[in-house]
């Protein structure tokens, strides 16, 4: 095994020692990510919902308890990951999986409508121009069958 010189050693080390503040490559705005229950997969009547809406108020004990123990936070994050994934096209048959897998989850727990068995979701990315916000839909995968899709 051979050894670098100490300048080679203090150039690996030195990233770890004085950490960089460029976290991010691009500031760009982040998808939301939006379903909706379909009759049919060609149904156009579905009502789009926002998938996870952040809350407007967080009491401070619950704030207090999340700096702690928020695991479905991280689960969020982890679709947020997903969705800028396959808004970038990496990934993107893994992520698009994810992202149905996630959403037939939560909604696991709701009752169902038997009239609107297809699932669908899409990436909508939000930018204001001037005083009015501009809604764009950047991905919309083909529905898939919400009894279908594997939860675990």
């Amino acid at each position: 095994m051979t050894t670098g010189s100490p300048l080679s050693t203090l150039k690996l080390l030195l990233p770890a020692l004085i950490p960089s503040w460029n976290f991010f490559d691009v500031i760009a705005p982040a998808p939301r990510v939006e379903y909706a229950l379909l009759a049919s997969p060609g149904d156009t009547t579905g009502t789009w919902r926002e998938f996870r809406p952040r809350p407007e108020h967080v009491s401070l004990a619950t704030l207090l308890k999340r700096l702690v123990w928020n695991p479905r936070w991280n689960q969020t994050l982890f679709v947020m990951s997903c969705a800028e994934r396959l808004a970038e096209d990496r990934t993107p048959a893994h992520s698009e999986a994810e992202l149905f897998k996630r959403i037939a989850a939560d909604l696991a727990v709701e009752p169902q409508d038997p009239a609107r068995p297809w699932l669908c979701f899409r990436l909508v990315f939000v930018s204001r121009d001037g005083e009015a916000l501009t809604e764009e839909v950047m991905v919309q995968p083909a529905p898939r069958l919400l009894k279908d899709v594997d939860v675990r």
